[in-house]
């Protein structure tokens, strides 16, 4: 492949609900370009984005990937992005390294949650889009219906520039309202060739009404056109792309285009429409960053004669090769073999092999201009989301705004001796996959995954046994219960020991009383007259500290409560640090119990985004789940829900929003403080707390 300068290049997010054909259609641009040899089929395994045993096996795409068009002297980076929620992220990471994104829309299924989705992405984003109808071949496609559905619940700014001839079975051909020209396919083209002649007369209407239409909005988006229009003079084909593409530039317009990727018809008209109403990069606003160390914002324009700057985008693991990075320009030219800077790392990175990807194959280039996409193997410090520039430039650029995981599960090894595999395994999958975090906690003895859905965490797992051989059980992860006192109570805690020789002494006495949820543990001094000598006072406090890790009720640390240490003794010989300590530990557990003890549940906020017409079913499952709930508030498409849950009621909760919701909700959480459990669930905590401690010590 030949290096392309930056006026030369678009990058294109392909963006989408889960199979609406965005990797098919990928996979017949490519074809039909003449930059990938074979017209794959995801069904058959074959496609060209779709190549990794994960999405071979499901039949539907997991990862970002690259492919190539090579169209009107012009490269097209083709960022192939998944539909299912479960991987936004890196749908996410596509829009954010692309200069435009076509948003893919089955003929069939019509807007779904995840056009929706990714349609927010863009707008975050403000890159210039474009509506690609696709699968107009398959039984029940209805091109009309899905245009109404994109102005209805999209944007009203959509407007088709192409309608097609025929849906399903009979669809056969597509009218170009910019040409005034029909195209018609014969079956059995391999490369979407056609043959262009009239409307057909049963068109005609359709066709002028759309015509009509389209010009009309074009003329909309500048005064001087709109003058003309409205004089009766006509616009020319050449007049009417440049305005349609200054208006995509401006948010004012989304063109409208259809076809069927597997039989590659409408694919040449939209590598036309992909190089000559997309942005180059140049044509794009700068990009802000800082240069590192300085808190002062830059902007940096996409210019060959800057400084080297890149963001890296997507890091993925290969065996035998390592770490692939994928890594977008901004600014300079990068070339093969140089070095470049990670300046918060502080990291020096050799560019060995530098590549331009077309699906699972890399092909080394010498050279990448400002805004191009290249991959490297084998960086030491780098990983997504970081930086690259030069040692005298140190820029970095904002970060992509990651979705923050929302399940949360337990794994173990169902083998011992696995642990440590266990944990570089999920260190390597977090650094190739920002929306996976992995911790271990000690207080619950679990290691938790957290990701953006179950099938997000099946994929993770799939990964741990295919690429670092542990094989991992998933189980349900602990909630982290306290206990606190409620009444006040007072007694002694004795530790005597005798053995022969020197023995061990220590006696106190103590008082509890509970204090207000948040405020820890206080431990007064109220001994006088020296009945337990100042040196052994500490010990006794550490002794009540360690003790209150188990309370009296199920086990759980006790919070929220004060000891006043009043009285004791203390024996001149046999007294030490440690008798004291046991003494503390005795005074504690014998005290407790007598000071109404009672188990306490951490409470999540929580904020749950859904449409209008769940609101109701949202609201009464939260309540189902023991929540109180504080208000709804609108918030544009949605609305917002504010509500109190225990977060023992909420395992699994991303999934059944999503079932309530058909997909459409979203919902984030955090800690809020601890509440007192009711006694019909405390009393079911603490019968499993119970076998849960004698399992453990039969262990």
């Amino acid at each position: 492949m030949r290096v392309y300068k930056t006026a030369e290049i678009r990058n294109v997010a392909v963006v989408g609900h889960g199979a609406s054909g965005k990797t098919s259609l990928v996979d017949a641009l490519a074809f039909v370009a003449g930059t990938s040899k074979r017209h794959g089929s995801v069904k058959e395994g074959t496609a060209l984005t779709d190549y990794t045993p994960d999405e071979i096996e499901r039949k539907y795409s997991i990862n970002l990937a690259l492919g190539v068009a090579e169209w009107m002297n012009t490269k097209v980076n083709l960022i192939d992005t998944p539909g299912y929620l479960d991987f936004t992220g890196e749908a996410l990471a596509g829009v954010w390294a692309a200069d435009g994104a076509l948003v893919v829309v089955s003929a069939t299924g019509g807007v779904e949650v995840g056009t929706e989705k990714v349609w927010d992405y863009g707008e975050q984003r403000g890159v210039p889009r474009m509506f690609f109808v696709s699968l107009m071949d398959k039984e029940h496609a209805d091109f009309e219906k899905v245009y109404r559905q994109i102005k209805q619940l999209l944007t009203p700014k959509v407007i088709p520039v192409e309608i097609p001839v025929g849906e399903g079975q009979e669809f056969h051909g597509i009218i170009n309202l910019f040409s005034q020209k029909c195209h018609l396919y014969k079956k059995g083209t391999k490369a979407g060739e056609y043959e262009e002649v009239d409307v057909p007369g049963e068109f005609r209407a359709r066709f002028e009404q759309y015509s009509k239409e389209l010009i009309e909005r074009i003329a909309e988006t500048d005064d001087t056109l709109l003058e003309r229009y409205l004089g009766g003079e006509e616009i020319g084909r050449d007049e009417a792309i440049a305005a349609m593409k200054a208006g995509m530039l401006r948010g004012e317009l989304f063109p409208l285009f259809c076809g069927a990727a597997e039989l590659t018809y409408g694919t040449r008209a939209l590598l036309s429409k992909l190089v000559e109403l997309m942005p180059a990069p140049h044509e794009r606003p700068p990009v802000e960053g800082a240069k590192w160390g300085s808190a002062e914002r830059v902007t940096l324009q996409v210019d060959d004669a800057k400084p080297f700057v890149a963001q890296v985008f997507k890091t993925i693991s290969e065996p035998h090769v390592g770490d692939v990075t994928y890594f977008r320009t901004y600014a300079g030219i990068v070339k093969n073999g140089q070095e470049v800077w990670n300046a918060p790392r502080e990291a020096a990175e050799k560019l060995n092999h530098l590549c331009v990807a077309i699906g699972k194959e890399r092909s080394e280039i010498g050279e990448l201009h400002a805004g191009d996409i290249g991959v490297v193997a084998k960086l030491r410090d780098t990983h997504t989301n970081d930086s690259l520039s030069t040692r005298e430039f140190p820029f970095v650029l904002p970060k992509i705004p990651f979705p923050e995981p929302i399940i949360t599960v337990a794994v173990e090894v169902k083998q011992r001796g696995e642990e440590d595999k266990l944990s570089t395994g999920l260190h390597k999958l977090s650094e190739e996959d920002p929306t996976f975090h992995h911790e271990y906690n000690a207080e619950l003895g679990q290691t938790l995954i957290r990701g953006l859905g179950e099938r997000h965490l099946e994929i993770v797992v799939g990964r741990l046994a295919r690429k670092f051989g542990v094989h991992a059980l998933v189980t349900k992860p602990k909630v982290a219960y306290r206990e606190t006192l409620k009444g006040r109570a007072e007694g002694q805690g004795k530790h005597k020991k005798q053995t022969g020789g020197r023995g061990q002494y220590g006696d106190c006495w103590i008082r509890v009383a509970p204090l207000p949820r948040g405020s820890g543990f206080v431990f007064e001094d109220k001994i006088v007259g020296g009945v337990i000598p100042r040196s052994y006072i500490p010990a006794v406090e550490k002794g009540i500290v360690e003790a209150a890790q188990r309370g009296p009720v199920a086990g759980y640390p006790v919070v929220d409560f004060k000891v006043e240490l009043y009285d004791g003794s203390y024996h001149d010989v046999d007294s030490n640090e440690q008798s004291f300590k046991m003494a503390g530990i005795l005074a504690f557990r014998n005290v407790t119990p007598n000071a109404r003890p009672t188990l306490l549940e951490p409470i999540m906020e929580v904020e749950v985004w859904t449409p209008e017409e769940y609101l109701g079913a949202v609201m009464g499952d939260l309540s189902a789940r023991r929540g109180h709930i504080l208000g709804t508030d609108p918030a544009g498409r949605l609305t917002t829900v504010k509500a109190l849950v225990p977060e023992a009621e909420l395992d699994r909760y991303a999934t059944n929003l999503h079932s309530i919701t058909h997909g459409r909700g979203t919902y984030r959480q955090k800690f809020h403080l601890y509440q007192e459990v009711p006694p019909e669930v405390a009393h079911k905590v603490t019968e499993a707390r119970k076998k849960e401690l004698q399992e453990a010590k039969a262990s």
